[in-house]
């Protein structure tokens, strides 16, 4: 074993395709394959300690000689005592290969985030994460990712060993299909928003599966952060009553979005901030590769988690995540805002919601929340449809249903996410129907805020509300289901909410 020290004395620094990226000293295996007729492996060992104020991302890099079967990546840092409210030190990993590490990810072969403390990478087989393929010779970077930076600064340690021999094959990877048996047009129940241990999750595709149909879901879509290494590995989940739909949730330090119902193989980068002016690029890739743009979680309180890129490359966003929070809370007031200035403005374009559970372990239940869609039939380019049109709504479990309409005077009649097409003056009904709501309140939200609230629904969970008004009182309704509270006026948690129906010419 040989060592190194890549402290902040030797370090040789330079601006790399990422624009806050810089990359060490170069590691390298000067035995190459003589080291086969010893032990057939050679391993070298760096240590390092990074700054406060460090770049978003380190690169080692590692040449690597001809005749390696296998990389092996370990890594430990220190963690000491920082003052309350200070954060402490995260050091995320992964690697890129002799295709180099520019923005867009041709070299791309794996990343983990802080999930695990090492990996391999060979031709046949590599770490949940990681991506196989041949271990080409040449100059690989390994990707080191200070989240955060205590003030006495990150000390790290790497060690890397090749092993030397024949590669293996690498497999054909095989895909789920993009159509599942489906009820024609009908209304489909989703998640698309979970994490398996391909990423850090606890969870394997096939315990998700059976979680996913437990809850009554009929179609998910895989969206492990940074990376798509998951997807060769959800075809023998699939079935005719499920639809896997495959993406990634590009996990950047200035917000998550979930890249929706992708081709299969499709990688999106991660590596950028809003201020580098590069989103919108990855954005059109998202929609290139067949894929829906999703904000997730735009007020969570996590490191990096708060969205900063704007919405005007969205295609939806996620509303609600997991179990029912003040960030929701948070995230629905400004959703509603951005209904307000569609109608402001008069263009008629707006921006859909929805509801994933982001499960990644016990107890976190798939299925809660869940997007009810209204689709042609139970395929990635229907299901994607839907929830692009708005034709949706959100609920806590398959045990709610929920039936929202507005008609005219005279037969005009029109569903969540449609327009109802009447004279500024034109009467209006709108009504909700719902299951599955014991003891809920009905509200009705418009533009000019809450105008509807109903009494309780009856224990058994079934009831319906109706409310009339005019396009001129009303440019756009939409319908909250809300859990008994005990504070008064103040809402309960959310049971269930639609997007709206608008009212009215445009």
């Amino acid at each position: 074993m040989c060592e190194d020290d890549h402290g902040i004395g030797r370090r040789a620094l330079f601006v790399t395709g990422a624009a806050a990226a810089l990359t060490l000293g170069t590691v390298s295996f000067p035995n190459g394959p003589a080291a086969e007729a010893a032990s057939n492996q050679e391993t070298r060992t760096v240590r390092g300690t990074l700054p406060t104020g460090s770049p978003d991302f380190v690169y080692l890099p590692v040449d690597v000689p001809e005749g390696v079967r296998e990389i092996k990546v370990a890594y430990t840092y220190d963690r000491p005592s920082v003052p309350a409210g200070t954060p402490g030190n995260a050091l995320d990993i992964g690697i890129f290969d002799e295709r180099g590490t520019a923005l867009g990810g041709n070299g791309f072969r794996g990343w983990s985030g802080g999930a695990r403390t090492e990996f391999f990478v060979r031709a046949d087989d590599a770490t949940p994460g990681y991506i196989p393929g041949p271990v080409r010779p040449g100059t690989w970077h390994i990707a080191l990712g200070p989240y955060t930076v205590a003030p006495q600064g990150l000390g790290y340690e790497v060690t890397i060993t090749l092993t030397y021999g024949e590669q293996g094959r690498t497999p054909a990877p095989g895909y789920p299909p993009s159509r599942a048996r489906g009820r024609g047009r009908a209304w489909y129940r989703g998640d698309c928003h979970m994490h398996s241990w391909y990423s850090d999750g606890r969870r394997t595709p096939a315990e998700i599966a059976a979680l996913a149909r437990a809850a009554g879901l009929d179609f998910i879509n895989s969206s492990e952060h940074n990376t798509h290494s998951s997807h060769p590995h959800w075809a023998d989940q699939a079935g005719d009553d499920l639809l896997i739909m495959l993406g990634e949730e590009v996990t950047t330090r200035n917000g998550h979005v979930v890249a929706l119902g992708t081709d299969p193989g499709t990688f999106v980068d991660w590596r950028y901030r809003a201020r580098d002016n590069r989103w919108a690029r990855f954005a059109r890739d998202i929609r290139r590769a067949g894929g829906l743009v999703v904000p997730a979680h735009p007020h969570a309180t996590c490191v990096g988690c708060g969205w900063k890129f704007g919405f005007a490359e969205a295609d939806a966003v996620e509303v609600w995540n997991g179990p029912f929070t003040p960030d929701d809370e948070a995230t629905l007031a400004e959703w509603d805002n951005t209904l307000v200035a569609s109608v402001r403005e008069g263009h008629g374009r707006w921006l859909p919601a929805m509801g994933n559970s982001d499960a990644h372990r016990d107890p976190d239940a798939i299925g809660t929340p869940q997007t009810v869609v209204l689709a042609d039939d139970l395929t990635r380019e229907a299901v994607q449809e839907g929830i692009r049109a708005g034709r949706s709504y959100v609920a806590e479990s398959r045990n709610v249903s929920l039936a929202f309409t507005a008609s005219g005077a005279h037969g005009e009649h029109a569903g969540i996410g449609e327009r109802l097409r009447v004279g500024r003056d034109t009467p209006v009904t709108v009504r909700l129907e719902a299951q599955g709501a014991p003891r809920c309140t009905i509200r009705f939200v418009t533009d000019q805020g809450v105008l509807f609230t109903s009494d309780p629904l009856p224990v058994s969970g079934t009831g319906s509300a109706e409310w009339h008004t005019t396009p001129a009182y009303a440019a756009y309704v939409r319908a909250e289901l809300r859990h008994e509270t005990a504070a008064g006026p103040v809402p309960g948690v959310m049971a269930a909410f639609t997007n709206p129906i608008f009212l009215g010419e445009v």
